[in-house]
């Protein structure tokens, strides 16, 4: 059973729409308490990396969803609930995230100067690592984004596939239990539903 994390930041159901869509045992986890309850998380969200980890915290999901890691379960976060995961990120200001993954998330205006920013819209992916995320799906496949921000891994073997917007960034990350995609799986239509087929396998 997967547990969609609702702490009033992102696309809750669209997510749940794809998961019932493919016949996957899923519910919305409203209080922290309940995470327990599953055996694998979505961490959905959309929005600034500071304000969503602040309602992370005050709500009492940050602690759980890190015990959650802690023991090995899968975790799968998406666009922002992906950047989350990582150490700490720089949208108006410097903030910490989850600290599940070693690595920064950076602005694509310090680098990319010449494409409208954020991101919105189909991009290709290159594997890059084996991940049981990508079972079953094309290298350069297209997935559809909307982010201004891209995630920095440290160490390079995490990342499962890479997209190019100006600047080549992880797309998927790999880390044990812990995986993100930068793109919206529920918005991707069969490449997308296959990655979430492929999370619930895990």
């Amino acid at each position: 059973m997967i547990g969609i994390v609702n702490y009033g930041i992102g696309n809750l159901q669209s997510v749940k729409n794809s998961l019932d869509f493919l016949n996957i045992p899923n519910a919305i986890i409203n209080k922290p308490e309940e995470i327990n309850n599953f055996d694998k998380i979505i961490l959905p969200g959309v929005g600034a990396f500071g304000a969503a980890m602040e309602k992370l915290n005050s709500l009492g999901f940050a602690g759980e969803i890190k015990k959650f890691a802690s023991e090995n379960k899968p975790i799968l976060g998406i666009c922002l609930g992906m950047q989350l995961l990582f150490d700490e990120g720089y949208e108006h200001g410097r903030h910490k995230g989850l600290g599940l993954v070693e690595g920064k998330v950076l602005p694509f205006n310090e680098k990319v100067k010449d494409l409208p920013l954020p991101q919105i819209g189909w991009n290709n992916i290159t594997k890059e690592n084996i991940s049981p995320l990508l079972e079953n799906v094309e290298s350069n496949s297209s997935f559809y984004f909307v982010h201004s921000f891209y995630c920095e891994p440290e160490e390079k073997y995490i990342v499962a596939a890479n997209s190019d917007y100006g600047i080549k960034f992880a797309s998927i990350i790999h880390k044990k239990n812990i995986f993100g995609c930068q793109f919206h799986p529920e918005k991707s239509q069969s490449a997308g539903l296959q990655i979430l087929k492929n999370f619930n396998d895990l």
